[in-house]
């Protein structure tokens, strides 16, 4: 039995110790991983459940219920709003904080009402050193089980069990929520989550596959991952992304030259660098009739 196999069945068999398991579900690789484990374990028993709310974007909701489809794992999706908190709107260091203890207060309500008694979530072995994640602190206030994280399996193994399972999101890059593209400090907003959103959607249009459409109060940074960054200097590309974010509201229309960095946007931490500096974006802008 190798490593993975022994981690994949220990965590399947503690699973199985529970009545039943409502697994926070977004669809990535580390919730559907755990939800087919659970499902594995538990069968009916086992409840994916997914919040829906402004920083979800469409895509992603609807990536979730055909994923719990393929799981074969019975499908809730609970409805709230983040920006009915003074907290989470005024996007400060703690943003993840109020987030994931709305979010998962939601999950708790839900299992409470389906008499589940115990919630899961996909934190894996890599999160607690993965930079700045106040979320995690939710996590472990709302006692949520992390069966990924208690069994020691990392994220390259959360891949090779997605794998055994044959999960469509194996492969699938990471997708933080909407808010994450906006700079701390600066409010959250439905106009900019928007925004955000639409201007995702028409790079993804692209054929790009992991980037982020950075909102720094009007000006839009596209970030597109190393490996994809040839495409996005295309001039169509370029061109393109010029006009249909001007059309969303952006004012001005940037590339940054990094490359796409997870938390570019998110408090400082040891593991990320922050706030790229002003010559290392390339603008895509264009004259407008006010322009001399």
């Amino acid at each position: 039995m190798t490593t993975v196999e022994a981690k994949l069945e220990a965590a399947r068999d503690d699973l199985a110790t529970h009545d039943g398991v409502l697994v926070a579900f977004s669809g990535g690789v580390d919730s559907s991983v755990v939800a087919a484990l659970a499902h594995d374990a538990l069968g009916d028993d086992a409840v994916a459940c997914t919040a829906k709310s402004e920083t979800l974007p469409e895509s992603e909701l609807e990536d979730a219920r055909r994923v719990a489809g393929e799981i074969g794992i019975r499908h809730e999706v609970v409805e709230f709003s983040e920006l009915e908190s003074d907290d989470f709107v005024a996007n400060d260091g703690d943003r993840c904080y109020h987030c994931r203890t709305m979010r998962l207060g939601k999950m708790l309500d839900r299992a409470r009402e389906l008499d589940i008694e115990t919630v899961c979530d996909g934190t894996n072995a890599d999160d607690p050193g993965a930079g700045h994640r106040p979320g995690l602190q939710a996590v472990e206030e709302l006692d949520i089980l992390s069966p990924l994280l208690a069994h020691d399996v990392t994220k390259d193994e959360v891949r090779e069990i997605a794998d055994r399972y044959d999960l469509s999101v194996a492969d699938k890059p990471a997708m933080a929520c909407l808010s994450s593209r906006i700079p701390t400090g600066l409010s959250v907003t439905e106009e900019r989550l928007t925004r955000v959103e639409r201007a995702e959607e028409f790079v993804r249009g692209w054929g790009f596959t992991q980037f982020r459409v950075r909102d720094h109060d009007g000006l839009a940074r596209i970030e597109i991952a190393p490996e994809e960054l040839e495409g996005a200097l295309d001039r169509d590309f370029v061109e393109a992304a010029r006009d249909a974010l001007s059309e969303l509201g952006f004012e001005h229309v940037t590339l940054d030259l990094h490359g796409y960095r997870t938390g570019s946007v998110s408090p400082a931490s040891e593991e990320t660098d922050d706030q790229p500096l002003v010559e290392d974006v390339f603008s895509a802008e264009y004259p407008t009739a006010d322009d001399s």
